[in-house]
């Protein structure tokens, strides 16, 4: 008896809030694992809302995302939805970009470049619903992979998010078949994800939103293999399809409010 009146005061104990921050991570990590975007641009607009500031918002969202991409990277792994010859060209560079953003995101509003990271995302949005209709040839990565990387990740720490719609769409947009390119992206975010966490922890701490990362993390879990069996069923081309409509949509929005704000 005395087992379960503990059990039942840290049960009360725990804010009630913590269901919504499952429901959010959930539904956030479904669209990422299908799409390859949106997780850290959804998780991290819901944390900011509630006055959480821009730093610690992105950090928390990131050291979610730790053990949502270790098991979305391992459901894509076994699903063989990933493209190794991409995956090692990214993740170096990846990881300098991300800890490097964490770095300066301790420092420096983020926010004052999310403008321009929009825009650009409103370009390659285009570009991918575009080449749905064009029969396209996947083009040589080599020469410029390892910058897409470096970018994604400097961009992913300092917006909150970004990883995904950088990397992934850029690859979409250049004729890299959605399944791999998802796959691949979501894999290498782990690494990313991590360098990161270890650079806001060292300079930050995550004592404040202890509740919100726990719940982030239960509901990204829960979804991770979920999205990542969606993503070898659909069809390409509605998959592109969404991946298109989904970016440019986030970014107009983003941009209205930038601009309104």
């Amino acid at each position: 008896m005395e087992v379960l009146a503990s059990f039942g005061q840290a049960v009360s104990s725990i804010p009630t809030n913590i269901w919504i921050f499952i429901l959010v991570g959930f539904f956030a990590q479904t669209i990422d694992g299908t799409l390859g975007m949106a997780y850290g641009v959804s998780c991290n607009s819901f944390l900011l809302t509630f006055g959480v500031p821009p730093a610690l918002a992105s950090a928390s969202v990131h050291m979610a995302e730790v053990f949502t991409t270790l098991v979305s990277g391992i459901s894509h792994w076994k699903l063989k939805n990933i493209n190794k010859g991409i995956f090692l060209k990214l993740l170096i560079p990846g990881i300098i970009g991300g800890a490097v953003g964490a770095y300066i995101l301790t420092s420096f509003d983020g926010n004052t470049v999310k403008p321009y990271i929009n825009g650009y995302l409103v370009v390659m949005g285009i570009i991918i619903i575009v080449k749905i209709f064009r029969k396209q040839k996947p083009k040589n990565l080599n020469g410029w992979i390892y910058p897409l990387g470096l970018s994604g990740g400097l961009l992913d720490a300092i917006g909150g998010g970004g990883w995904g719609p950088v990397v992934t769409s850029t690859l979409i947009a250049s004729g890299v078949e959605p399944r791999y390119t998802i796959g691949t992206v979501n894999a290498a975010e782990f690494f990313v994800t991590l360098a990161e966490s270890i650079m806001f922890i060292s300079f930050l701490g995550l004592e404040q939103s202890v509740y919100a990362i726990i719940g982030l993390i239960i509901g990204g879990v829960i979804a991770a293999p979920f999205g990542a069996f969606l993503v070898k069923r659909l069809p390409m081309k509605p998959l592109m399809a969404l991946v298109g409509a989904l970016i440019i949509f986030l970014n107009i929005k983003s941009l209205i409010g930038y601009i309104i704000g």
